[in-house]
């Protein structure tokens, strides 16, 4: 099969057959051997019934749907574990992502050999205020922390590689950072390509501005469990040994301060009078408390299961 599309869904009953019809245009157009897999995350206007009924009208239609509302990550794990295609594609049910963009960006993963090649929304179609500005302070910080040169992180049109798909986790809210999950997991060759972006025709956005302070706590955790996840030593035992060694320091030279003038008959203050002595302390209980935590970490990534879990890519 040449392609799989994913297409999570969530109250967007009308959307659907103006997106499948678009769809159907393009793959038979291009005569692709494909399927749509459209995740239903709980909707509550029905949804599930037009999804039935695309089903019955089309071969190609599959559908899953959730007890309730699991969120977009849970609908692209469902939908990558599913998926049949040579090429898979991501897109979103709004209308927003233009089936259009499908051919060249097929043509981009099975003749130029990219891994990921991520939809650059260039031109908005959403609100300045409250989309665009927010989104650019948000791939600018992306883009520094994962090293990805990526525009748009968090557009909805994508193209994998099936082995990238099946070779990843997406869990929690990480659906935003697919691309940093296939560089962690040893799929460099990642790019993006300009994509149309329409305006939404049908409904409202489902997200808020909520979800740029959410996604970045997620690129913190994401960045730090890629880095540190089976090394966790490494940065707590190197925080705690720096805790520790500047609180040592400050004790030594309170005690030191205090000794010499002493010696020198001048007025000196006990050591437990000093603010500076239990601000030391403090420093110390927390360098061995940090210490400690890698140490328990150290324990608990070496116990994991997938302790020596690697992608391996080819044999002989």
């Amino acid at each position: 099969m040449d392609l799989s599309i994913i297409i999570p869904s969530f109250n967007e009953k009308e959307s659907l057959p103006e997106l499948i019809s678009w769809i159907e245009r393009v793959v038979k157009a291009n005569s692709y051997s494909y399927e749509v897999i459209i995740v239903d995350d709980g909707s509550t206007d029905g949804s599930w019934k037009t999804i039935e009924s695309l089903s019955a009208g089309y071969s190609n239609i599959h559908g899953i749907q959730f007890r309730r509302n699991y969120g977009k990550s849970a609908a692209l794990f469902c939908g990558f574990a599913k998926a049949e295609g040579d090429v898979v594609f991501t897109m979103d049910a709004d209308l927003q992502d233009s089936p259009d963009e499908i051919p060249e960006m097929y043509r981009m993963v099975k003749e130029e050999e990219w891994d990921v090649v991520s939809g650059w929304k260039k031109i908005r179609k959403d609100n300045k205020l409250t989309k665009n500005l927010p989104s650019k302070l948000y791939n600018a910080t992306a883009r520094k922390i994962t090293g990805i040169k990526l525009h748009d992180m968090n557009c909805g049109l994508k193209a994998y590689r099936k082995e990238v798909v099946k070779n990843i986790e997406v869990y929690g809210e990480m659906h935003r950072y697919i691309p940093y999950l296939a560089k962690n997991a040893g799929f460099n060759r990642i790019t993006e390509k300009p994509v149309a972006h329409q305006k939404r025709k049908f409904g409202k956005s489902k997200f808020g501005i909520e979800r740029f302070f959410n996604g970045f706590l997620d690129l913190l955790s994401l960045w730090f469990l890629s880095t540190f996840g089976k090394k966790p030593m490494h940065f707590f035992g190197y925080s705690g040994i720096l805790m520790f060694f500047i609180g040592f320091v400050m004790t030594l030279w309170i005690i030191i301060a205090k000794l010499v003038r002493q010696n020198s008959g001048l007025h000196y203050r006990a050591v437990t009078d000093q603010p500076l002595f239990y601000l030391a302390l403090l420093a110390v209980i927390l360098g061995v408390m940090l210490f400690l935590a890698g140490f328990i970490g150290e324990m608990i990534s070496r116990s994991s299961s997938n302790r020596n879990s690697y992608n391996i890519k080819s044999t002989v």
